[in-house]
């Protein structure tokens, strides 16, 4: 079968833990990919830095094409990703953790699918459910048995970036249905769909969003408070991969041959 599990890391999220880890580059046809082979959970895994492992990649420059094409190439049939999120939400303070349910996609400019007519194919993808509900309840039950709390069912508006939003935009995802935002979930989650993978990801509120507080949002600040929660992530991965229970998932219904 392959390799089961891949973890992508987002910021303050660089390896498995441990001893150093080994690295190994993936040819993709959309690029080269630096990925960590290890253990988690004692199981093999495929670690890949979202931003670098010295966090040289901004949101909007990351190649998610690659990323997701080269865990598909390793065998890898489920994904594990974290995020670093704020929160425009009075339930999810900075702290909390939450796995993210559903998405509102702001992003402009970035490599967003796989079928983009190269093969002479129109395929539309279902992301009724992006998040893997299969998996999705694997991390609420492994939170739960390491004794983290999570918010359930989290709706996440990716922005473009680099830059932070407005308070002007923070108050209108809130009122089209968001509980917190980032930069990277879309569209690497989507792209996980399209190859086929099973794909959940868990989001760490560091800060509230623009305007909930009046403190601005300084980004090694959020760096710096990821380090600290990137254990917790550990913890969490490692529960779900000895929890586990491989299924044919409708997710593996769009795999890209």
């Amino acid at each position: 079968m392959g390799t089961v599990f891949g973890v992508i890391g987002g910021t303050g999220f660089y390896d498995l833990g441990g001893k150093p880890p080994g690295r190994l580059e993936v040819a993709t046809p959309y690029g080269r990919v630096e990925v960590q082979p290890g253990l988690l959970g004692g199981d093999e895994v495929v670690f890949v830095a979202r931003h670098g492992s010295d966090h040289a990649v901004p949101p909007h420059r990351v190649n998610y094409r690659a990323n997701i094409a080269a865990m598909r190439q390793l065998g890898v049939r489920n994904i594990l990703a974290s995020a670093a999120v704020g929160s425009m939400c009075e339930a999810m303070p900075p702290g909390s953790l939450a796995v993210i349910e559903q998405f509102l996609d702001f992003t402009r400019a970035r490599g967003s699918t796989f079928f983009d007519g190269a093969d002479a194919m129109v395929r539309h993808v279902d992301v009724s459910d992006p998040y893997c509900p299969h998996l999705r309840r694997e991390v609420k039950a492994a939170a739960k048995s390491v004794g983290e709390q999570v918010v359930g069912a989290a709706t996440y508006a990716c922005t473009e970036g680099p830059r932070f939003e407005t308070p002007a935009e923070i108050r209108m995802f809130r009122t089209l249905g968001a509980d917190i935002v980032g930069m990277t979930s879309v569209p690497e989650v989507v792209l996980a769909r399209e190859a086929g993978i099973c794909y959940a990801s868990v989001a760490v509120v560091t800060n509230w969003a623009a305007g909930v507080s009046s403190a601005p949002v300084v980004h090694e600040e959020v760096s710096d408070f990821m380090a600290r929660q990137a254990d917790r992530l550990r913890a969490i991965f490692a529960q779900v991969i000895l929890i586990h229970e491989e299924t044919e998932c409708q997710c593996r219904a769009w795999a890209k041959s």
